[in-house]
């Protein structure tokens, strides 16, 4: 029943998708002046404890600056700007980031086998669906359905995420699908995947 559930909140994502406020790049890249510090300007952050933006999908960085304002999701650096920020300006600096080029890391070569296989065929034995599912063979997300894109996101920023989803200190996922999915993921499980995320493309 909850996949079905799931299954019409991603059948809404797609109808509500022009619902949003359109976004001017132009306007996007001079406000996200306050993001370079730890984005970079073009969105392909530095620090591995910071997301890559760039080719994010323009819907999902505009949902989580709404959640980083209305408290559903905090941080001590990102909830101030949020807070600052209309919803005109979230979409015009969501679709900024997500016209950029994200930069591909490199996977840990110990771990691409065991990152690999989670990541295009799950773990049935323990009911841990493949991650492709719905972030894309290529790691590209699925834009409409605000589903990120993971390729070449930081293998650390990744790890975290997955464990704020495992613990619950996350909660911004819909029916909460990451948190059952990452309840079932050792950590050895998150940081094979993460790494192998790092260098997808």
């Amino acid at each position: 029943m909850k996949y079905i559930h799931f299954s019409l909140v991603v059948l809404f994502s797609f109808t509500s998708v022009m619902a949003q406020a359109e976004g001017d790049p132009v306007a996007g890249k001079a406000k996200s002046e306050a993001c370079v510090a730890c984005h970079s300007a073009d969105g392909n952050s530095v620090m591995p404890d910071w997301p890559k933006l760039a080719g994010q999908g323009a819907k999902y960085i505009e949902n989580q600056l709404k959640a980083f304002k209305s408290g559903d999701r905090t941080n001590a650096l990102m909830s101030p700007v949020a807070e600052a920020l209309s919803e005109q300006d979230m979409a015009n600096v969501a679709i900024y980031f997500s016209s950029q080029k994200v930069v591909i890391g490199k996977a840990d070569p110990a771990l691409v086998e065991a990152g690999e296989s989670l990541y295009r065929g799950g773990n049935s034995e323990r009911g841990i669906p493949a991650c492709m599912a719905c972030h894309s063979p290529t790691g590209a997300g699925n834009p409409a359905a605000a589903f990120p894109a993971l390729q070449g996101q930081h293998a650390a920023y990744t790890q975290t995420q997955l464990k704020a989803f495992r613990s619950g200190e996350r909660t911004t996922d819909a029916q909460s699908v990451m948190r059952d999915i990452a309840e079932k993921m050792k950590d050895s499980d998150i940081e094979a995947v993460a790494s192998y995320i790092s260098g997808l493309h």
